[in-house]
């Protein structure tokens, strides 16, 4: 019997699935899950819904809920974390900060100044729970579901010996879209991903063994497929490779699209796909679920369950380490050691892995595009110094940090960034005790 621990359990729809999908295994119906959150009202509402997909698999496994964090991984084999450090109204500084500057942001969790002081907010409770592992259950595989994803395996990895990935179900969903558009079934198409979370790239993408990047060329240009990603469609026709995650959330990571009123109606207001890149959208949405997540909830129960296992990476690769063993690929954030040439040696790339019960081994790549490769290291090196600073308590690292992240430099000066910055700190000063100063 295999023990997983939730930690950030209350994150209710993520913790079903990957429940649902971890059970759906044969060598894992037995398992123990142990849901840990924070919110009792919330760990009360998983718990429920926890039995009831046991009940409706009929499977043989047990469940533990709890406030501890100690208890839930104590002797676990596996551990997801889907934890969001400071609610809503903590977040909703990152992005509204930086908006009085002149800098539009529309998800603001990954990379930029809201993500990386989420991050400055996050990688202490991270480096906790890795502190937690190793001493209650060091050989565990930990699975981490929690943005600013690159930021927070970069430090993990790099202060704790942890078996420790990043999950993002990015690359298999945009897969699946590019399939659909040029009328290929899902099972009959090959790819090799590769770069940094949420901006890796298809760097081969074939249907049947057969080069199907002329096809995506030519879906692009029908308006209907063209105006689902617009980001993401200019991305390609310009840099010749697909992006992975949304038009919205790239649309942040560059000085291309974000930084005219002009451009963001142009680009960022009228696509189709689920996140089209207005400013705020993720926060508004979050803000929304405030007062709905209960209903939304009970609405499920009410619901028969569905026991079918989806696509999310964590049951797969706990099925290949800790079940039957069966290998399975996935694209997963570790560091670069010798993975990817023309990225920093040491800073988080996200490329293909191999999850087997040997444990978790990532794939050489090789050298990126030049184009692509000039992309990802702004980013990259950018993301190497927030983490310094935020592990040294250095706040001068994350100023300069933000000064070289493409959209914030392609809107302000840098005197303007240093005071936008210095703002961010103090409204997040009871979050941030590592910075004894903010000048």
């Amino acid at each position: 019997m295999k023990k997983i621990a939730f930690i950030g359990a209350g994150s209710f729809g993520f913790t079903r699935a990957l429940v649902r999908d971890i059970l759906s295994f044969p060598a894992l119906a037995d398992s123990t899950i142990a849901l840990m959150d924070i919110d009792p009202e919330r760990l009360a509402y998983i718990k429920n819904a926890v039995e009831k997909i046991i009940a409706a698999g009929n499977y043989p496994a047990k469940v533990l809920a709890t406030t501890d964090r100690v208890e839930a991984l104590r002797d676990a084999d596996g551990v997801v974390c889907t934890i969001l450090a400071g609610r809503v109204n903590v977040w909703r500084h990152d992005i509204e900060i930086p908006k009085k500057y002149g800098v539009d942001i529309n998800v603001g969790d990954t990379r930029g100044p809201a993500g990386i002081f989420r991050a400055l907010r996050t990688i202490p409770v991270m480096l906790d729970i890795c502190r937690d592992i190793e001493q209650y259950c060091p050989e565990a595989i930990f699975l981490n579901y929690t943005n600013p994803m690159a930021m927070l395996c970069r430090a993990m990895q790099g202060q704790t010996p942890l078996r420790v990935t990043g999950l993002c179900h990015s690359v298999q969903g945009t897969a699946a879209m590019l399939a659909k558009w040029i009328g290929a079934p899902m099972e009959e198409i090959t790819y090799l991903c590769a770069g940094i979370n949420h901006q890796a790239w298809y760097l081969s993408y074939r249907w049947n063994g057969q080069d199907a990047y002329p096809l995506i060329r030519a879906a692009v240009q029908k308006p209907e497929i063209y105006n689902e990603e617009m980001v993401r469609n200019e991305m390609f026709l310009h840099l010749d490779y697909y992006v992975t995650e949304s038009s919205g959330h790239n649309s942040e990571y560059n000085a291309w699209f974000r930084k005219r009123p002009d451009l963001i109606e142009q680009y960022c207001t009228h696509s189709t796909g689920w996140n089209p890149g207005v400013y705020a959208y993720i926060l508004n949405e979050y803000l929304k679920r405030e007062t709905t997540w209960k209903s939304e909830i009970d609405e499920w129960f009410q619901q028969p369950i569905d026991l079918q296992r989806g696509k999310e990476y964590a049951a797969y690769i706990f099925n290949a380490t800790l079940g039957d063993g069966t290998p399975f690929e996935f694209n997963g954030n570790v560091r670069n050691f010798g993975l990817i040439d023309n990225l920093p040696e040491g800073c988080c790339v996200e490329v293909p892995v191999l999850a087997s019960k040997r444990g978790l081994d990532p794939l050489h790549v090789g050298p990126l595009p030049e184009q692509l490769a000039i992309l990802n290291n702004i980013s990259a090196r950018c993301e190497e110094l927030a983490v310094a600073g935020a592990i040294e308590g250095d706040p001068r690292k994350i100023f300069h940090a933000v000064c070289y992240d493409p959209l914030t430099s392609a809107v302000l000066s840098l005197a303007e960034i240093q005071r936008m910055v210095t703002e961010m700190f103090e409204a997040n000063r009871e979050w941030l005790p590592q910075f004894k100063h903010f000048a």
